[in-house]
């Protein structure tokens, strides 16, 4: 069962990570990584989005890998995520870190798939007309344990030319 809630996406954003992470998120972003949607470290993910705003977020706890629905997606990124706590964290990257979303994972490698929708409405929509849910990014995590393995883009989205 998925738990649904929203995040500032600030700095096109948001955070995924160990609840006892050390892990710099500062210095993962490079051309490559902007353009794949995901910085890593071992212990924290950066998710990008195509937003500098509020995005609605779903996180999905999952005991195995889940089936494979990325036609409903516009990008779709995977990366491993070591949890020593078994407490995975997940907020905007300018968020208080006590106050974050917390979620029970089985301590160890976990594999985290982050799928996002809506993307051309969201990047298109006007700024100050961010509280409609039809020009919202949504970003949906699905968290599972897993051996390690290299991050991956699944599915690649790229922006409409002007």
């Amino acid at each position: 069962m998925a738990t649904h809630f929203e995040l500032f996406a600030d700095y096109f954003q948001i955070h995924l990570l160990d609840d006892g992470s050390e892990g710099d998120l500062g210095d993962v972003w490079n051309e490559q990584t902007v353009s794949d949607g995901l910085g890593v470290t071992e212990d924290a993910l950066a998710i990008g989005t195509a937003v500098n705003s509020t995005v609605a977020v779903g996180v999905d706890v999952l005991m195995e890998r889940p089936v494979d629905d990325g036609d409903a997606f516009d990008h779709v990124v995977e990366a491993s995520l070591r949890l020593a706590s078994g407490r995975l964290v997940v907020l905007g990257c300018t968020d208080h870190l006590p106050e974050a979303a917390r979620f029970d994972v089985p301590a160890g490698w976990i594999r985290v798939r982050a799928s996002r929708r809506n993307l051309e409405a969201a990047s298109s929509a006007d700024l100050d007309c961010e509280d409609e849910p039809e020009e919202r990014e949504e970003v949906r995590i699905q968290a599972w344990p897993a051996p390690y393995s290299e991050p991956r883009v699944v599915k690649r989205w790229a922006p409409a030319e002007a």
